[in-house]
């Protein structure tokens, strides 16, 4: 099998380059060479760890390369190379010979046709969905049907978000819900997923987290809350481990935004004297996605019956020094169905 070239990088290219080929070819390891020889892979942790590191995204690849990647060498059975990609969940592994010259490439999608590849690990943690708001960018299709019940392919939101948290291990969701609550309910309770599905009611509209309050005497652990109009696609353990082994008390998903500026810019100093010039450059933000992971104890600041953001809960915790962490997931892992041209992308137009 050659190499697809969607799946190769230059070690001078960036992480930019590099989340930007992801995006486009939905892969979330790519080989990297030089001067057509192997020099090592790119995983997608891989740059979500030079970003919470604090790294440029114009930073070059080669200065977070692995130094140790597991590859095929030439005496290896197919057998071994089978087991291995099965065990570690590779996409891909290149056979490497001595000279560093790619003999041969393995695929996943090859070798295990109908084998999805599993998140890392499973875990058991509930779930929060967001589900009251009103949906005021997707008017007029919410006047009809509640935000949670659009339509994506053959699923509606709601259950996109719960087919993606059951494949972590996930089966106990709490959804609060408020505007069209009797017609969500009804649905998905018709539907006898299997999940222990559960919904709390907001008497009036309390923010992206006001709702959360009536939850305090049921969160005994770790949880994750997620917008009902976003889907995440990542391996939530990864989320989770960070989540962890950083004590924090909430993390934020945060997905990389990218504006190409379409002139070039320039730096000016004191008296206009010019410092630099940029010729179309990209800005590159960290956007709120809509999914966070939560631990009980921060429940205890929100107000009871009480209009509450999310994000004020969070400022909250940053004015008492207590940890509020950020992942970040690249653009196309991103999906935001308020968004106008990802709903024309989803209604064909």
């Amino acid at each position: 099998m050659t190499i697809d070239e969607e799946r190769v990088l230059r070690g001078d290219e960036t992480l930019l380059v590099a989340l930007k080929k992801m995006d486009k070819s939905g892969n979330r390891l790519l080989i990297v060479l030089d001067r057509d020889l192997f020099k090592g892979l790119l995983s997608a942790g891989d740059i979500q760890r030079a970003i919470i590191q604090n790294k440029s995204l114009d930073t070059n690849i080669s200065e977070i390369l692995r130094q140790n990647v597991r590859v095929a060498k030439p005496d290896d059975s197919f057998e071994t190379i089978r087991q291995m990609m099965l065990e570690f969940r590779m996409e891909l592994c290149p056979m490497v010979d001595e000279t560093k010259k790619i003999t041969r490439v393995y695929y996943w999608n090859d070798l295990f046709e109908d084998i999805k590849i599993h998140p890392k690990n499973q875990f058991e943690l509930p779930v929060v969905i967001m589900a009251g708001g009103v949906g005021s960018r997707l008017k007029p299709l919410t006047n009809v049907l509640p935000k949670p019940l659009i339509p994506i392919s053959e699923k509606t939101m709601l259950e996109e978000i719960f087919e993606r948290f059951a494949e972590h291990g996930c089966n106990e969701f709490h959804v609060s819900v408020n505007y069209k609550s009797e017609l969500i309910e009804y649905y998905i309770k018709n539907l006898n997923l299997p999940h222990n599905i559960s919904f709390f009611k907001e008497t009036k509209p309390l923010g992206t987290a006001g709702s959360l309050s009536m939850l305090k005497a049921k969160m005994t652990q770790t949880f994750f809350v997620s917008n009902c109009d976003i889907l995440i696609e990542q391996d939530y353990s990864e989320i989770l481990n960070y989540h962890h082994e950083c004590n924090n008390e909430i993390t934020v998903v945060a997905a990389l935004k990218n504006y190409p500026i379409p002139y070039g810019t320039l730096e000016s100093a004191e008296n206009g004297k010019l410092i630099s010039l940029s010729e179309k450059p990209e800005i590159t933000f960290k956007i709120n996605s809509g999914m966070y992971i939560l631990e009980p104890s921060v429940l205890m600041d929100v107000p009871e019956n009480t209009f509450f953001h999310i994000t004020e809960l969070i400022e909250k915790l940053q004015l008492s020094n207590r940890n509020v962490g950020v992942f970040p997931v690249s653009e196309g892992s991103w999906k935001d169905i308020g968004d106008s041209n990802y709903l024309k992308t989803l209604l064909g137009n």
